[in-house]
C-alpha cells in the first residue's frame, strides 16, 4: 500500500479559529485522517519541531499555515514548513491578508509593549520592565523570540502556493480545498479556493439591493432595528459584501449582521478597503462638505471598518515602515 499523502499544520499570529475550523468538519475528519497522514500539528498532536527539521526537504505533501507572521520564531517555522514542504497554503485571513492581529500596523512594537507590560490599569510595574530578548540565569542563556515592528502577511515572508480565506473558513471551503490540492489535477499556483465573486452575489438579500445607492446617513447595527429581508445597504448599514469574496454561505448576513470582509477580495480587487471607500464615496448623496463630513460622522473607525481583515495586505500595510531588527540593538 503507497504512503498517505503527509499534511502538517502551523499556527503563527492568530486566535486560533482556523485549527478548531478544521475539526467542524465533523465525521468528515475521520475522512481526511483515512487518506492523510498528519505528521506535524503542535496545537494536536505531539510532533516536535526537530522531527520537521531532521525530515527530507518536501517530505510533507501539504502544509497548511495559519495566521500572520509577528516573531521570529513564526518566521523561522514559516521558512523550515516552505522548505520541508511541496506546497504551502495560507490557511485563514490571517495568514492571507493579515487579519485582526495586521491592525497593530497602526502602531509599533515598542508602544505596544508599554501598553501591555507598563500602562495597563490592571499592571503594576513601576520600573517598566519589558520582555527582554535574552536573559541570563548562572550559566544558562534563556532566549524569546523577537517581537517584529510590523506585521506580515504569510506571502510577504515566503513563498506561498495556495489560499484559503475565512475567518475562519467554513467547511465547505475547508473540504474542498482539502480534495482539490490532494487530487493529481491540482489548481494553477496562486489561486485563492473559494469562490472569484463577491459575496452580494451568494446574499439572500440580493433582490432587495437597490440599483443605486444613495447614503445620507450611516447607521451602526446595534443603533437601529435591522430588517431581515431588506439589503443592509439599502438600510444604510455599511456592509463589506460588495468588496469580499463569496464562499462564506454568508453566515453574518443570516444572522442579521453586515459583512465585515473576512474573505478577503476578489480575484478583480486589490486593495479590499480601497474599493469599498471608492463604492461608498461615490454613493453619498450630497454636495455640501458640511453634510458630508456628517455623513461621514457615522463611520467612527474607517481603518476598523474598512481594512478590518485586510490592512497588512493593503497598499497601506500601516502607518509605520517595517523594522525587523533585534529590539535590544
Amino acid at each position: 500500500m503507497p504512503d498517505k499523502p503527509k499534511v502538517a499544520f502551523y499556527w503563527c499570529a492568530s486566535c486560533g479559529g482556523c485549527d478548531e475550523a478544521v475539526l467542524d468538519l465533523a465525521d468528515k475528519v475521520l475522512d481526511l485522517l483515512a487518506t492523510v497522514e498528519i505528521v506535524f500539528w503542535p496545537v494536536a498532536i505531539d510532533y516536535k519541531r526537530q522531527d520537521v527539521e531532521a525530515a527530507p526537504d518536501g517530505f510533507i505533501r501539504v502544509a497548511f499555515l495559519t495566521g500572520a507572521v509577528r516573531t521570529t520564531e513564526q518566521e523561522e517555522m514559516a521558512e523550515l514548513l516552505r522548505r520541508k514542504s511541496q506546497v504551502v497554503v495560507a490557511f485563514g485571513t490571517c495568514a492571507q491578508l493579515g487579519g485582526i492581529p495586521g491592525l497593530a500596523n497602526l502602531t509599533d512594537s515598542k508602544s505596544i509593549l508599554d501598553e501591555v507590560y507598563v500602562h495597563n490599569a490592571t499592571t503594576e510595574n513601576r520600573e517598566g520592565n519589558l520582555p527582554a530578548v535574552t536573559s541570563h540565569d548562572r550559566q544558562n542563556e534563556l532566549k524569546l523570540p523577537w517581537f517584529y515592528n510590523n506585521v506580515r502577511t504569510l506571502d510577504q515572508v515566503i513563498e506561498v502556493d495556495y489560499y484559503v480565506p475565512g475567518c475562519p473558513p467554513v467547511p465547505a471551503i475547508i473540504s474542498q480545498a482539502i480534495h482539490a490540492l490532494l487530487s493529481d489535477s491540482p489548481p494553477p499556483k496562486g489561486t485563492v479556493l473559494a469562490p472569484d465573486i463577491a459575496l452580494c452575489e451568494e446574499c439572500p438579500r440580493r433582490e432587495s439591493k437597490p440599483e443605486y445607492l444613495a447614503f445620507k446617513h450611516f447607521k451602526r447595527p446595534h443603533q437601529v432595528l435591522i430588517e431581515q429581508d431588506r439589503c443592509l445597504l439599502a438600510q444604510e448599514i455599511l456592509c463589506m459584501g460588495p468588496a469580499t469574496r463569496a464562499g462564506c454561505d454568508a453566515v453574518c448576513i443570516a444572522g442579521n449582521m453586515p459583512c465585515t470582509g473576512c474573505c478577503g477580495p476578489t480575484g478583480r480587487v486589490k486593495d479590499q478597503g480601497a474599493k469599498l471607500v471608492s463604492a461608498i464615496g461615490s454613493a453619498i448623496d450630497s454636495n455640501d462638505q458640511q453634510e458630508i463630513d456628517r455623513t461621514l460622522d457615522g463611520i467612527p473607525d474607517p481603518v476598523g471598518t474598512f481594512y478590518r481583515y485586510s490592512l497588512a495586505a493593503s497598499l497601506l500595510r500601516g502607518r509605520r515602515p517595517s523594522a525587523r531588527t533585534n529590539p535590544e540593538s
